[in-house]
């Protein structure tokens, strides 16, 4: 299995885009169990709801040919977990926080600790009320596990057919704000930003920017979106398409108060073990609202500071996500203080 999977070029579809076959091959080594992560953690995302809705029976046909034990997981209350009941798979119900979702909390939630990331600086261990060893554990995304389906269904051939020699395959995206038909649709690495708009029937008012891959995406102008939609298109602008999130920004709204609304909430969502998460991404919130209010505030430097504070001193890589989020805002519509605004 794990050979198909790597001959086919398949890719994790949570956003992080690290080769499947590689990840079954150690978990097969090691006899790891299967989390299914249908949990939707980017918000916006509504992918791995569709998967569990509509492709549930070939995903599973799979993911029993990865391992003994499998277990799909998805927010408590949701429509996804109550889906997976429903057809007699094992569940496992996830809080409702933007970091529970990440591959190691879910594996700490498993073994009975929090739904925390297992952090560098406590390898393999979690728990309450004591420490717990974590088991060798596989976690894969709904849709990463379904399009392993495909590829045992339809061969590799069909799967490299689709997208490009570097990202092959087909990839499930979520279009939210601004497009005429939000929903999910089947796009291709190398396909134009534009083109995957397009799947949506396009924009329904002006656009400012593009905003791809959520909070730990960032945005392009509108002059930009002939960029390929891939990982390679859009490095150069210092970020990838993540879990295929998509939106647009409303040319006639002030963006930094989306950006603002997005801070706010990733304040709200820390798991609160590391100072950059519980202390520096709150303080980059207030920094913007400061920003926001007294335009005197020298945000250029102060904001700059804040961001190399977060970038690459997390235990985890939400803090990199977040100031990534902010650099390219900050590149795409210029001062938050209003000084400078590129839709005047």
């Amino acid at each position: 299995m794990a050979r198909l999977l790597l001959s086919a070029g398949l890719t994790g579809r949570g956003g992080a885009g690290f080769p499947t076959g590689v990840k079954v091959a150690m978990a097969q080594k090691h006899r790891a169990d299967l989390i299914v992560n249908a949990c939707d953690g980017e918000p916006g995302s509504r992918k791995d709801a569709w998967v569990i809705a509509h492709r549930l029976s070939p995903m599973m046909g799979a993911a029993r040919q990865l391992s003994g034990r499998v277990r799909i997981a998805a927010p408590h209350g949701s429509a996804t977990l109550a889906a997976a009941e429903r057809a007699g798979v094992e569940t496992i119900g996830v809080p409702h926080r933007y970091v529970s979702s990440e591959e190691s909390s879910l594996a700490s939630l498993a073994a009975g600790g929090l739904a925390r990331p297992v952090t560098r600086f406590s390898p393999l261990t979690s728990g309450v009320g004591g420490r717990r060893r974590i088991p060798p554990t596989l976690v894969l995304n709904a849709e990463t596990v379904w399009r392993a389906a495909q590829i045992m269904d339809r061969g590799v051939r069909w799967f490299r057919s689709h997208g490009t020699d570097a990202e092959p395959g087909p990839h499930l995206v979520t279009l939210g704000a601004g497009v005429a038909a939000p929903g999910v649709y089947e796009a291709e690495a190398g396909s134009s930003v534009d083109d995957v708009v397009g799947l949506g029937g396009g924009p329904v008012g002006p656009v400012l920017a593009v905003w791809l891959g959520g909070l730990g995406g960032g945005f392009l102008g509108a002059h930009e979106t002939r960029t390929p939609w891939s990982r390679s298109g859009t490095r150069a602008f210092g970020f990838g398409p993540g879990a295929g999130v998509v939106s647009l920004v409303d040319a006639r709204l002030d963006p930094w108060e989306l950006v603002a609304d997005a801070l706010g909430y990733a304040a709200g969502e820390t798991s609160g073990q590391c100072g950059p998460c519980r202390f520096g991404v709150p303080a980059l919130h207030r920094d913007i609202l400061a920003a926001r209010r007294h335009p005197a505030w020298d945000s250029d430097d102060g904001l700059a500071r804040r961001l190399d504070l977060l970038a690459e001193r997390g235990a985890c890589r939400f803090p990199d996500g977040i100031a990534g989020f902010v650099r390219s805002a900050l590149r795409v519509f210029g001062p938050v203080d209003g000084r400078v605004h590129p839709w005047h």
